[in-house]
């Protein structure tokens, strides 16, 4: 037994009262990234992973939402969950999911598969490869700034993406096509999945879940449009592996801010059985299925990321 177990245990005990932690992922880079150096690449992601074997009985997603507030739900219960569709999904992450014998659930934004690229990481790719020290956006409204380091790009790209994400999405699109213009960068047709890729990902076992067709501030849009978004990225995806799919994550997923009541009701009518948010806490016994939080704290020391896991379970 770690040192973590009995606390974790005491935070979250089995049964009734049991507190779900989910965790959510991204992207699992094959090698350490030199923009985002916080983000997990695969050394990283196997070690937390055997880490997380010892101190979470870490069980699929839709298992942990169906047992909620019963009796059958394991002490220090945990479940993983992926956003988007990346790639790196399917040939990092998977192969070492596997290894340790976990399920993990896979979000797909299903307007992207097969060659296609979300818009903030058109913003990203242009900027990782731009071919100066510095980028002029002013005629885009965005000023001079400067992209020589790796953390000068992430500061650029963090930037950018901050003015632009909350745009309609055809204008969001267009304006991140428009700095990748200015930035000279090329496109990358690699980043996402492609259909086959879903398919040989559900075939070995893990989930996969609806989170729209092109990624949209589901706040800004009106009821009929938002539901169109939701009810066909499941319809695309229900067609790809030949069964149901019954967990839905809302994009970006602030609520209140992301996504709004409506938006919630909408996934409701439609007969998801759970939906996720990102707002940071441990799942409660009572949570709302269709609002349930979740927490990856993304400290590369793995006794600080268990300690503020512990501290996540006492937020609910």
């Amino acid at each position: 037994m770690n040192l973590l177990t009995p606390v974790l245990r005491r935070f979250s005990p089995g049964g009734p009262g049991a507190r779900l932690t989910i965790l959510i992922f991204h992207r699992v880079y094959a090698a350490p990234d030199g923009i985002f150096t916080g983000e997990p690449d695969a050394a990283w992601f196997d070690r937390l992973l055997a880490k997380l074997n010892g101190w979470f009985n870490v069980i699929p997603l839709d298992e942990a939402a169906a047992m909620l507030g019963s009796s059958s739900m394991p002490e220090r219960a945990a479940a993983i969950t992926f956003d988007d569709g990346y790639e790196d999904n399917f040939s990092v992450a998977m192969p070492i999911l596997r290894r340790h014998r976990m399920c993990a659930t896979f979000f797909i934004a299903t307007g992207f598969l097969d060659g296609g690229r979300m818009w903030n990481d058109a913003v990203v790719e242009a900027v990782r490869h731009l071919p100066s020290a510095e980028i002029d956006l002013s005629s885009l409204g965005l000023g001079r700034l400067k992209a020589g380091s790796g953390a000068e790009k992430r500061k650029a790209i963090g930037m950018i993406l901050n003015r632009i994400k909350y745009l309609p999405v055809v204008e969001r699109a267009a304006l991140a096509a428009r700095v990748a213009e200015q930035a000279g960068a090329g496109s990358a047709s690699n980043l996402m999945m492609t259909s086959d890729q879903v398919c040989a990902m559900s075939r070995a076992g893990m989930q996969i879940g609806a989170h729209t067709m092109s990624h949209p501030i589901l706040a800004g849009l009106d009821d009929a449009a938002a539901e169109a978004e939701i009810r066909g990225s499941r319809q695309v995806l229900e067609g790809l592996v030949g069964k149901r799919i019954g967990l839905f994550a809302y994009p970006n997923g602030k609520p209140g801010q992301d996504y709004m009541p409506k938006d919630v009701e909408i996934v409701r009518r439609l007969g998801f059985d759970a939906a996720v948010s990102t707002r940071p806490a441990a799942v409660a016994p009572d949570a709302d299925r269709f609002q349930l939080p979740r927490f990856t704290p993304w400290d590369r020391s793995m006794l600080r990321f268990g300690v503020r896991l512990v501290r996540n379970l006492a937020n609910v």
